[in-house]
């Protein structure tokens, strides 16, 4: 055999025994039979360097280059967990996924306490690994993840795929290693997290990191469950963690999907949730890997998809999150703070008090019924918590003041305008059209880094300019001559002026999806905008175009996966609000980019028959290779795309090999064209022209 083909059979039989222990437990050959074909391996490609391919088991040793962490935008949503911190939230999450679908089934899972990755995989190679970062944008860090042996480096089949998971530090080898350090790392999190950001790759080949992997997005395959989901994972050669609930009307029918699927876990009922809670929590100091919670997903993936997102989090999911440590201090006084929207967010001002490590003297208290709730007030004992370890809580009044104060209320007038403070569902708003407090908050988070990330101008810099006078909504940024304040103002030289101007001059380059992202508008949020542009609607004018009959943009939101019903109706408030686009058209006048599409002129040509229909794209195609070619002729033509075919989807493109969406497609009286029938609908192979029959519209609404 010669070494071209040994390598690959060497690195066959590696990744298969690896894949057997990271994804079964099961060692299938001796450990020194395992390092005898390592070495050999490495032999090979240390003689013949071309040898050596992006999945060879000898890139777990690592390098000793330098590594740097690029900065690299993620393809998918990477978001974080709504929270709940007693089970009577958990259950009121149930109810209120159950009234709007009585049949929905659940998934719950542990909350591994390590540290988030998102691993991408293109033709079943490992490309890239990506820390969570902001959600949008994360660090490549794939050098140093090679190292993980739970994580594949090959899949069992070549998939083009995005896998969000936890990267952990076992409790033992935590114990091991955290003795033989002059200054201890405080836990299994904080060391896996150091581990994955160091320089040198070889250097965290030496930590035995681990991965439990929790969500899969496969590119031209879809999924009806989070079931079938984990057992894909699982097959593909990713670790699931097996000690997963699985919660529908009968434990026998719990029962029999996950042996469907091939998964282990305990079959449950719904009214089993309460005891599989306390197990979980119960269980949780026997792992060998540390836990903070648990989560709480919808099984159902179309019916994840018209529950949405909110800015921050899915509303198909919660993490439940055990007790945090608490500590006792006495509330001195209670205010309120006023934010960009105007939301009124109570504060208690307590004595200072350590609690997990840092020092506590101010605390949120959310809304009045919180508030209410624990009959707060000033002068009272109360218990204080860290909510997941990070957010300072009063959890609960140990003793009620001596001096009689009754629990607060939120003041009637804003304490910043004076205006009238009114209750708009679970919260207090200032009413006041040019609160201070609202206009500097607008201008800070425009200039956040989050948002158009510009320097010079951080919230104690904003804050100043705005009570100058110099400032006072976010197009002054662009129509103030900052320059003029050398020698006026103090701390304003010419260096500082000089940055703040070329800052602004940058953030003329930015994307108009950060441009709109730094209104601020509600709903609109990076992920809600992303949603929109993935749909077709990339520029200022294509959204101004969508929301030109309301009610027409109502339909057409709902069938984007993503947009629910309240998320729809923001969105279209926000584009017709006369400032709002007052300000877009000031902002564009300045410069600024409105948009992130093709320029007009190569569409202009394209009469817009797909207006108002979505679209979704199964199976191979002759003509349209990868099918995404498919879906922009979709998207050139007015229509919008979802991932999953439902009652509202107008049409499936069906190609060769269609699979489940077909079948749905058939089941709910969906049309379904084919390819041959799409080319002529287009115009035929040349994809620029109108179709010769008319007629093949019949009954669509153009």
């Amino acid at each position: 055999m010669d070494n071209e083909n040994r390598a690959k059979e060497l690195r066959n039989l590696l990744n298969e025994y690896s894949r057997a222990y990271y994804t079964t437990g099961r060692s299938l050959v001796p450990d020194s039979e395992y390092d005898r074909l390592f070495d050999e391996l490495t032999a090979l490609e240390k003689s013949f360097p071309e040898l050596r391919t992006p999945d060879s088991p000898t890139l777990r040793v690592g390098s000793d280059l330098s590594s740097d962490f690029p900065e690299t935008e993620h393809t998918i949503p990477v978001l974080s967990l709504d929270k709940a911190y007693s089970a009577k939230e958990v259950y009121a999450f149930i109810d209120r996924i159950h009234k709007a679908n009585k049949f929905a089934s659940f998934v719950l899972e542990e909350k591994i306490d390590g540290f988030s990755i998102v691993l991408y995989y293109k033709d079943g190679l490992l490309e890239k690994a990506v820390t969570r970062g902001n959600g949008r944008i994360g660090n490549d860090v794939t050098a140093n993840v090679r190292t993980i042996k739970a994580v594949p480096l090959r899949l069992s089949r070549p998939v083009t795929l995005a896998v969000r998971g936890e990267i952990y530090l076992p409790v033992s080898e935590f114990e091991r290693i955290n003795s033989s350090l002059e200054e201890p790392y405080a836990n299994p999190r904080n060391l896996a997290a150091g581990t994955i950001r160091r320089n040198k790759s070889s250097e965290t080949a030496r930590v035995p990191l681990s991965i439990f992997c929790y969500e899969g997005f496969w590119e031209g395959e879809s999924f009806d469950d989070h079931i079938k989901i984990l057992s894909g994972l699982k097959e593909l050669g990713f670790c699931v963690d097996p000690n997963l609930s699985y919660f529908c009307n009968t434990k026998e029918e719990a029962q029999q999907r996950l042996q469907e699927a091939g998964l282990e876990g305990r079959a449950c009922a719904y009214e089993d949730l309460p005891l599989e809670i306390q197990r979980h929590t119960e269980e949780r100091k026997t792992l060998g890997y540390e836990i903070d919670g648990l989560v709480l997903k919808v099984n159902e993936i179309g019916f994840r998809d018209e529950l949405g997102y909110t800015e921050h989090h899915p509303r198909w999911a919660i993490a439940y999150k055990f007790e945090a440590p608490q500590a006792q201090s006495v509330v001195r006084a209670m205010d309120v703070q006023v934010g960009r929207t105007g939301r009124i967010t109570p504060m208690a001002r307590i004595n200072p008090v350590r609690l997990s490590g840092s020092v506590i003297q101010n605390v949120t208290l959310h809304n009045q019924d919180y508030i209410d709730s624990l009959e707060l007030a000033v002068g009272d004992t109360v218990a204080i918590s860290k909510r997941g370890d990070v957010i300072p809580a009063v959890e609960s009044v140990i003793d009620k003041n001596p001096d009689g104060n009754t629990t607060w209320t939120i003041p009637l007038q804003c304490p910043v305008c004076g205006s009238a403070v009114e209750r708009r569902g679970a919260h207090h708003f200032c009413t006041g059209k040019n609160c201070p407090a609202k206009e500097k908050g607008s201008i800070e988070y425009f200039c956040a880094k989050k948002q158009m990330d510009i320097e010079g101008l951080g919230p104690q810099t904003v804050d100043y300019l705005y009570d100058k006078g110099y400032i006072h909504t976010i197009a002054d940024l662009y129509r103030f001559d900052f320059t003029s304040l050398v020698d006026v103002e103090r701390g304003f030289g010419l260096k500082k002026t000089q940055a703040i101007e070329q800052a602004l001059k940058e953030s003329r380059k930015r994307p108009f999806r950060r441009v709109l992202a730094g209104l601020g508008m509600n709903e609109f949020s990076h992920n809600v905008i992303q949603i929109l542009q993935r749909a077709g609607y990339k520029s200022k004018s294509s959204l101004y175009e969508l929301v030109s009959d309301p009610q027409k943009a109502r339909e057409i939101l709902t069938t984007i996966n993503g947009i629910g019903p309240l998320t729809g109706e923001e969105v279209i408030k926000g584009l017709t609000d006369t400032e709002n686009r007052k300000l877009l058209d000031e902002l564009e006048s300045f410069g600024l980019c409105m948009d992130d599409g093709l320029q007009q002129e190569e569409v202009s040509d394209l009469e817009q028959i797909f207006l108002g229909q979505s679209w979704c794209v199964t199976g191979t195609f002759e003509n349209f290779q990868p099918r995404e070619k498919a879906m922009e002729e979709i998207k050139k033509r007015g229509g919008t795309e979802v991932s999953s075919v439902s009652r509202k989807t107008s049409c499936l493109l069906a190609g060769k090999n269609a699979g489940s969406k077909l079948e749905k497609a058939r089941e709910y009286g969906v049309r379904i064209v084919d390819e041959q029938e799409f080319l002529k609908i287009i115009g035929g192979s040349d994809h620029g022209h109108e179709p010769e029959d008319q007629d093949l519209f019949g009954g669509w609404e153009r």
